[in-house]
């Protein structure tokens, strides 16, 4: 009998960018299917922490040098990912400076809570509702299925 078959694991973080009036959060615009805006993240390779892939993945797709605050949940519905299942551990951080497109990311922007695209990729629009609320309230969201 071989090793089981899991879900394929990711990071993601959900950028504050502190040097900056209403800490705007970073998303980009994806360069590969699917498209649409997201959080900045990616698959942990073997070996790396989740940690360590959400703050890899940050500065890989916006230049930005990402100090991890608060884990904000993990998201694990197999139909997230129209790829397949995959769950993905989500991180808040925050960040100084200027963001830059680079590697997945077509695109990079700013954005302003709750004031964000209405084409979201993946469930990166129930994971900002969380974060929305996390932000306004200071209380992690309990877990939903």
């Amino acid at each position: 009998m071989g090793p089981p078959l899991t879900p394929l694991l990711a990071a993601d973080i959900v950028i504050e960018l502190v040097d900056r009036e209403a800490r705007p959060v970073v998303l980009i615009e994806r360069k590969n299917p699917p498209y649409g805006w997201a959080l900045p993240g990616g698959f942990v390779d073997r070996g790396e922490s989740v940690e360590a892939a959400a703050v890899r993945e940050a500065l890989e797709e916006t230049g930005l040098e990402v100090q991890l605050r608060q884990l904000l949940g993990c998201y694990s519905d197999p139909g997230r990912d129209p790829r397949g299942h995959t769950a993905s551990i989500v991180y808040v951080g925050e960040a100084r400076g200027e963001p830059v497109a680079q590697d997945d990311a077509a695109a990079v922007r700013l954005f302003v809570p709750p004031d964000f695209p209405q084409v979201l990729a993946f469930d990166h629009a129930k994971i900002l509702s969380d974060y929305v609320a996390y932000r306004l309230r200071g209380e992690i969201p309990a877990p939903r299925s």
